[in-house]
C-alpha cells in the first residue's frame, strides 16, 4: 500500500516529521520504562533544562525550549504531580513563579543521563546518521526563525485562481511578452480577450502568481482540448519580476492543477526564441514531441516547438503507449 505522506514529498514534511517523532518517542518511552524512569519523552526537555540551567520561570522555560507557554504549563503541572518539579514565588516579584527540580527530579535526571541516554544514543545511531540529521534540523529551525513558512517561498509568492477581476492581468501579461518577441495573432487575441469563455467554461483553468510588493506578475493557463487532455498555454512573467523564480513556481502549480483536473495528456506549443522557457519546461519533465507538433502546432505561425509532459520517473515509451 502506498505511503501517502512519503508519496507527497515536501508538502507533507511537517506531518511526516510528526509521525517520525511519535515513533521515536514511543520507543524512547519503552526504553525509559525499562530503565526505571517514570517520565514521558515529552517531559524530558523541561526536566533537562532545569537540570542543566537550574531554577527558572515559566517564561524562561518557554524561551529555552522554544515551545508555547500552554505546553510548558501543561508539562509542568504533570511533573509537579509526580513530585519531580516544585514551584515557588520569586521573592523579588510575587507575580513570577520559579520552577526547580525536587530531589526526586534530580535523581531521575541522574538516572537518565547515566542509564537512559547512552542507550538512546546507541539506538538512534543504528537508525540514522544522527549528527547529519541534527545539523539539517538545526539549519531548518534557523531558517524558519528568520522567516516563517507562511512568508515563503522567498519573496512571499502566492498562487491565485482566475477571477473576472484578473482577466485584464491575463491579457496584459501575455500581450507584453508576445508583443516583445513575436506578434499577437488572431488566435491569441481571441483567447486573451475572452478567458472565461475560451478557457474556464470548457473545463480549463488559469493561475496567477502574486508578489507581495509587485502584485500580479505571472500567469499560465490550462486549455482543455480533449476528454482528459490539456494544453499548457499563455504562460508569461512580467519583466519586473525576472529573477524571482516566478516561472518555476508557476509551472509547478499549473502541472499540479492539471493533474487535479484529471489530465492524462499535457502538452505545450512554443518557439525556439523562448529558449529560457523551453529550458524550464525540460527541467520539469516536458519532452519534444513530433506527434504534438503535427496535431496542434500548425494553428500558430510562430510555433516550431511542441512538447509533451512526462511525469518524472516515467519511461517515455510507457507514457506513449
Amino acid at each position: 500500500m502506498t505511503d501517502v505522506l512519503a508519496h507527497e514529498g515536501a508538502v507533507m514534511l511537517g506531518s511526516r516529521l510528526k509521525r517520525l517523532a511519535e515513533r521515536l518517542q514511543a520507543g524512547a518511552e519503552r526504553i525509559a520504562a525499562d530503565c526505571g524512569l517514570p517520565t514521558q519523552p515529552s517531559q524530558m526537555p523541561l526536566l533537562t533544562a532545569l537540570y542543566r540551567r537550574g531554577p527558572m520561570t515559566v517564561g524562561d522555560a518557554v524561551q529555552v525550549l522554544g515551545i508555547s507557554q500552554p505546553a510548558v504549563t501543561r508539562i509542568l503541572s504533570r511533573l509537579v504531580e509526580m513530585a519531580l518539579v516544585e514551584t515557588s514565588r520569586d521573592v523579588r516579584d510575587q507575580r513570577s513563579k520559579t520552577i526547580s527540580l525536587t530531589p526526586a527530579g534530580v535523581e531521575a535526571m541522574e538516572l537518565a543521563t547515566t542509564i537512559l541516554w547512552p542507550r538512546l544514543r546507541a539506538a538512534v545511531g543504528e537508525v540514522c546518521d544522527a549528527p547529519a540529521l541534527l545539523a539539517m534540523i538545526e539549519a531548518t529551525e534557523r531558517a524558519l526563525a528568520e522567516q516563517p513558512l507562511d512568508q515563503r517561498p522567498a519573496g512571499g509568492l502566492a498562487i491565485r485562481r482566475f477571477t473576472d477581476d484578473l482577466a485584464d492581468a491575463f491579457y496584459r501579461i501575455n500581450a507584453e511578452w508576445i508583443g516583445d518577441m513575436y506578434r499577437l495573432e488572431q488566435t491569441d487575441i481571441d483567447v486573451l480577450k475572452n478567458p472565461r469563455e475560451r478557457i474556464i467554461a470548457p473545463g480549463g483553468d488559469i493561475l496567477f502568481v502574486e508578489d507581495p510588493s509587485l502584485g500580479i506578475v505571472g500567469t499560465c493557463a490550462l486549455q482543455k482540448t480533449g476528454a482528459r487532455q490539456f494544453e499548457l498555454t499563455k504562460m508569461g512573467v512580467l519583466d519586473k519580476a525576472r529573477g524571482k523564480k516566478v516561472g518555476a513556481f508557476l509551472l509547478d502549480a499549473i502541472v499540479a492543477r492539471a493533474h487535479a483536473l484529471g489530465c492524462d495528456r499535457l502538452y505545450l506549443l512554443s518557439n525556439t526564441k523562448s529558449a529560457a522557457a523551453i529550458h524550464l519546461y525540460e527541467k520539469i519533465g516536458f519532452v519534444h514531441d513530433v506527434g504534438i507538433m503535427d496535431a496542434f502546432g500548425r494553428r500558430y505561425e510562430r510555433c516550431n516547438v511542441a512538447m509533451l509532459y512526462h511525469p518524472p520517473g516515467a519511461r517515455q515509451d510507457d507514457a506513449a503507449e
